[in-house]
């Protein structure tokens, strides 16, 4: 019987797959097969903390400015082929920061215009591979979110993005899709997971009872890059644990 989750021979590129769900995601490819290289923000891969959720062994590194469009356009491609985009690059301000310029277009730039940027920039490898393309965005696209506007329109504008492209290149072969992360236990969540208080609050309205893990979303990312969904395109996977329900 075909393992349809093995990746072997494939090459996966993790923007943002430095810590976090990233990481994890990238390291789900790599235990089944495929070659792995990450895009992250620091200056070497050393450069990050095992503390903050980053594990960077066996996987390829390179330092890319995110939000700065003339850096992904520089940027070296890691393959010479690429079979799966993985999009998980984020940012978030605290504090009522979103509401002010500076932190609106901060945040717009990292979590909404690099996905074009960067989807545009590796499309010719991905329509040679007939390759797929996941896009990271967050329940919080699909309702509001007081403190944090920008970071709410963005992960909404990533989800209408998901459909427009898997919409516009699916008569190519490159199927786009994406998954849509509740609250996962990572360096971004630890305004609530570091008081015992927001966690036990945001646990109890939580069905299943327990935050979500980055190998949870590796999970759903690599089904959405397997030949398992390969009538799906355009669709936002929700992985909650039932929070949105």
């Amino acid at each position: 019987m075909a393992n349809d989750t093995d990746f072997t021979g494939k090459r996966v590129l993790v923007v943002g797959g430095s810590s976090g769900i990233g990481n994890g995601i990238a390291h789900g490819f790599r235990e089944r097969g495929a070659d792995v290289h990450v895009w992250g923000t620091r200056a070497n891969a050393a450069d990050y903390d095992p503390a903050d959720g980053s594990d960077l062994s066996n996987l390829g590194y390179t330092c890319v400015a995110g939000g700065e469009p003339d850096a992904i356009e520089a940027a070296a491609a890691p393959f010479d082929t690429l079979d799966v985009l993985v999009l998980c690059q984020g940012t978030v301000v605290y504090k009522r920061g979103e509401f002010e310029r500076p932190g609106w277009d901060r945040v717009m730039a990292v979590n909404l215009d690099s996905l074009m940027h960067i989807s545009r920039k590796f499309k010719p490898q991905l329509t040679d591979s007939q390759g797929s393309v996941i896009i990271v965005s967050s329940i919080s696209g699909l309702k509001a979110n007081i403190g944090n506007p920008a970071y709410a329109a963005s992960k909404a504008g990533a989800i209408s993005l998901t459909k427009t492209l898997g919409q516009a290149w699916g008569p190519e072969g490159v199927r786009v899709n994406g998954l849509a992360p509740g609250l996962v236990d990572t360096k971004l969540t630890k305004v609530t997971t570091q008081s015992p208080e927001r966690l036990a609050g945001a646990l109890a309205n939580i069905p299943q009872r327990r935050m979500g893990l980055p190998a949870d979303m590796a999970g759903a990312a690599i089904f959405l890059a397997s030949p398992l969904a390969s009538y799906v395109t355009g669709h936002t996977l929700i992985v909650d644990g039932g929070l949105s329900l």
